[in-house]
């Protein structure tokens, strides 16, 4: 049986918050399109790994308020924080879209 999508977001987000960057990605395509709406867009897995070793210095704290499923598309709505270089902590609402 096929697992549903919303249950590999959620692995996949847990993989990223234990700093196990290759679990992470060995949910995504080849060819993933990760894009950060009105910063940047990231794409295939190499660009991924680099942003993750840059930007996930110690790894992101999650906090998922919506999750929602339909068909093949999964929405996860909510907040992620993540330690700078300079020891601040930011914020990061980011969208992830596919577009064909």
């Amino acid at each position: 049986m096929v697992e549903d999508n919303k249950g590999i977001l959620e692995k996949a987000n847990k993989a990223i918050t234990e700093g196990d960057n290759e679990s992470f990605l060995s949910f995504c395509t080849d060819d993933i399109e990760w894009t950060f709406v009105g910063d940047l867009i990231l794409r295939g897995k190499e660009a991924i790994w680099q942003y993750m070793a840059m930007v996930y210095i110690e790894p992101p704290k999650f906090i998922v308020e919506n999750l929602i499923s339909e068909g093949d598309f999964v929405t996860a709505l909510g907040k992620i924080r993540l330690k700078d270089r300079d020891g601040k902590m930011a914020e990061l609402k980011a969208f992830v879209i596919k577009t064909d």
